[in-house]
């Protein structure tokens, strides 16, 4: 395993992604999700020799990624996966709207579940669907799929419903149980699953993620795997997605997509996710490591500097997910925080509307980056 430690600020404040250019160099910026990682050499071994080759041009066929991803599926999780049901798209924003797009017409209903990468909201509107949300349960921190509501909503006509597996921002693995019974559910009212993976690589304890096609026979017959090396390695900005399936009936509706979501993903990005799925494993389990120490100092630093701070920590990634409603910080306590504090966080309400006392933090970066952030929400109070 190799050691991963996050580059020091000086270094970050140089870096061109939106992470550090959206707000003044006096703020630490601790919202967007990626990681403040050196990428893993043959990641960029790959992307050097791309460039020493000049191979800039137009991405096309890249079996190899199917097969990388097929390896690393198999490695990391048991998930046998057939490489003739895979597919490329830009990323798995793209991927998620272009699958839907093959799947319900304009006004048809879509669910989510409350709290919820606040990009989906926008996938739904993007397709003219109809939001259906069923919040996922909240038992002191421990959140889990409301199964008898979603029930109650598919036989009410939902067409599609969007997993967020892992889910983000509340940092939940859905235990293989509940995503077999949601299958089944899912099976018995007409509705495709489409499962946002994307931070799958970053579990923490690989036997508490199962990929939503290995759950059952029911989940192949009705999922749409879309994930992405982009979270687990730090390679957002290089633009390539994978969209899974299993079963031959969605695979040919999928199939039906124009062949430009593919011609739009990077070149790059699929070198760098061949490297990354291929060749990364050893850093990947270091990244874990750093990231599982992380999780556990910001425990320490809320017992010991804010304790009136809830907080569960995650079972997988970066994100911690911070109920500050104790803290009295107003309506909207990560806009207090970055007013008097120079700290920017997400807020709550971006995942949800009941979500407002809340803030998400990325702590994929140092432990000092880790601990002026909470200088910092102690500067506010």
């Amino acid at each position: 395993m190799t050691e991963v430690h996050a580059l020091p600020l000086h270094e970050l404040r140089k870096r061109k992604s939106v992470k550090w250019r959206q707000f003044p160099s006096d703020v630490l910026p601790l919202p967007v999700a990626e990681m403040d990682f050196p990428i893993a050499e043959p990641i960029k071994s790959a992307l050097h020799d791309m460039v020493d080759r000049s191979d800039t041009g137009y991405l096309g066929p890249f079996p190899e990624m199917f097969e990388a991803f097929a390896h690393f599926s198999q490695l990391r999780w048991k998930w046998s996966v057939d490489v003739s049901h895979m597919r490329i798209a830009t990323d798995v924003g793209v991927g998620t709207v272009e699958v839907l797009r093959t799947l319900i017409g304009r006004g048809e209903k879509v669910m989510l579940n409350s709290p919820v990468y606040d990009n989906m909201w926008r996938w739904v509107a993007e397709v003219e669907a109809t939001l259906v949300d069923v919040p996922l349960t909240n038992e002191n921190g421990e959140y889990s799929l409301d199964l008898n509501n979603i029930e109650r909503e598919y036989r009410d006509g939902v067409k599609v419903h969007i997993l967020c597996h892992p889910h983000n921002p509340v940092g939940a693995i859905f235990t293989s149980d509940s995503l077999s019974q949601l299958a089944s559910l899912a099976k018995r009212y007409g509705v495709h699953i489409i499962s946002d993976e994307i931070h799958g690589p970053l579990v923490f304890e690989r036997r508490d993620f199962t990929p939503f096609l290995a759950v059952s026979d029911d989940a192949k017959d009705v999922g749409v795997t879309v994930t992405s090396a982009s979270k687990g390695f730090n390679l957002a900005g290089l633009k390539c997605a994978v969209i899974v399936t299993s079963s031959a009936a969605i695979r040919e509706k999928i199939n039906s997509m124009p062949i430009s979501v593919a011609f739009r993903a990077s070149l790059f990005g699929a070198v760098a996710a061949t490297a990354a799925f291929r060749d990364s494993d050893s850093w990947l389990d270091g990244v874990v490591s750093t990231l599982n120490q992380n999780r556990e100092l910001i425990r320490n630093l809320i017992d010991t500097k804010i304790p009136a701070i809830k907080y569960r920590a995650p079972d997988f990634g970066y994100l911690a997910w911070l109920d500050l409603s104790a803290l009295q910080l107003g309506d909207d306590p990560a806009k207090t925080i970055l007013e008097r504090g120079k700290l920017a966080l997400n807020g709550g309400h971006m995942y949800g509307p009941r979500n407002a006392q809340y803030v998400r933090m990325n702590f994929g970066t140092s432990p000092e980056i880790i601990t002026e952030a909470f200088d910092r929400i102690m500067k506010s109070l």
